[in-house]
């Protein structure tokens, strides 16, 4: 596998590269990043090697990174050939409600500055960055239905929602004969693996490719973060975000240390940095369409683009499930081999083959779907 080897997002036609380069990086504005030649840097490396999906958000960097990545495009007149991802949801407008969220008002308000930020008239994938917990599925989907119907967004996709969420999401554009959703954007790493629960499932049963964010879990699988009687020690966003009111920031406990050291010593037998381990294994699990690495030095980025250089051999890779393996919960904890017995009266029942499955030619096609 390489970076210029593409493959369609979820059961869409747009196909796309198996590492995403993430942006949120570019600008100094929150206390860490990359200034704009280092950013340039990173994007024209990114794409001389084949990369072809970008991802960015409306506040990233306070709008520095839609900006940025905007100029990039148009100085290599690359527009055609780059799949701009870009977010709405938070509110950069404090006492003003409408400002942010996933009304209607909204999201035609983000949209419009995003297109003005990244100077074009359209992005290939629009994507609603965090549930409101108040705008419901219907209005957000007819309102991203209406901006494709306009030309201004070719795709979409959902970030951060509750997977019923997505399902009734998914649900009204199948029945409206809406947009469907084409990627689902959630956390995913060695150290947060609860999507495995019902968002891998639904990604597959939907036709939604799984875009991966922070695969090295703020950094911390990256291996330059150590535990201390003080919590840990090392330079980086975990660190300058350590105080921050933010679950995304929360990764020191004794677990996690138990993963990052096991994942060293696998790194150390396969002659690789614990950064590519992990970003290898997270490209390679069901349902993953793309993993999106981000960075804020150019070496940085070079080590995660070398991920795709190797396999991680059955071995090693069954010793880091093991030690990241999520607790069972209920009602998933309920569903094992002797319930299942009870339902099929002990008799040998399987899975449809691949061939028999409904849609396979559709499902088989998609990234993170098959």
């Amino acid at each position: 596998m390489s970076l210029n080897t593409y493959y369609t997002l979820g059961r869409s036609g747009l196909r796309v590269s198996r590492l995403a380069l993430g942006t949120m990086t570019f600008g100094t504005e929150w206390g860490w990043g990359a200034d704009e030649d280092a950013a340039r840097q990173m994007f024209n490396t990114y794409v001389d090697a084949g990369g072809n999906l970008i991802d960015t958000a409306d506040l990233y960097t306070n709008g520095t990174s839609e900006t940025w990545l905007g100029n990039f495009i148009n100085e290599r007149n690359l527009r055609d050939k780059i799949a701009i991802a870009t977010k709405f949801s938070y509110n950069a407008e404090p006492g003003n409600p409408n400002a942010g969220g996933n009304g209607r008002k909204n999201i035609i308000r983000a949209v419009e500055s995003s297109l003005k930020r990244l100077g074009t008239d359209y992005i290939d994938l629009y994507i609603l960055h965090t549930w409101d917990k108040i705008t419901p599925a219907e209005e957000v989907m007819r309102t991203l239905n209406d901006l494709v119907s306009a030309g201004k967004v070719r795709y979409i996709g959902l970030s951060d929602t509750p997977a019923w969420y997505a399902a009734r999401a998914q649900t009204i554009a199948e029945y409206r004969n809406y947009e469907p959703i084409s990627t689902l954007q959630l956390e995913y790493s060695l150290v947060e693996r609860n999507i495995e629960r019902e968002f891998i499932p639904l990604g597959t049963e939907l036709g939604m490719g799984i875009m991966v964010w922070s695969p090295l879990a703020r950094g911390l699988l990256s291996g330059k973060y150590k535990p201390s009687e003080s919590g840990f020690t090392g330079e980086g966003r975990l660190y300058v975000t350590s105080e921050v009111d933010n679950p995304a920031f929360q990764k020191i406990s004794d677990r996690n240390w138990k993963i990052v050291a096991e994942l060293e010593t696998v790194a150390k037998e396969l002659g690789h940095s614990m950064a590519q381990v992990a970003v290898n294994w997270a490209v390679n699990r069901p349902g993953i369409a793309s993993v999106i690495v981000g960075a804020s030095k150019l070496s940085q980025l070079e080590d995660n683009i070398k991920a795709l250089d190797f396999e991680i051999p059955a071995e090693l890779a069954n010793r880091l499930e093991a030690v990241s393996k999520p607790e069972s919960q209920f009602p998933y904890s309920f569903f094992g081999s002797e319930i299942q017995g009870m339902i099929n009266g002990g008799a040998m029942v399987g899975d449809k083959p691949d061939g028999y499955k409904l849609n396979v030619l559709s499902k088989s096609a998609g990234a993170g779907v098959s």
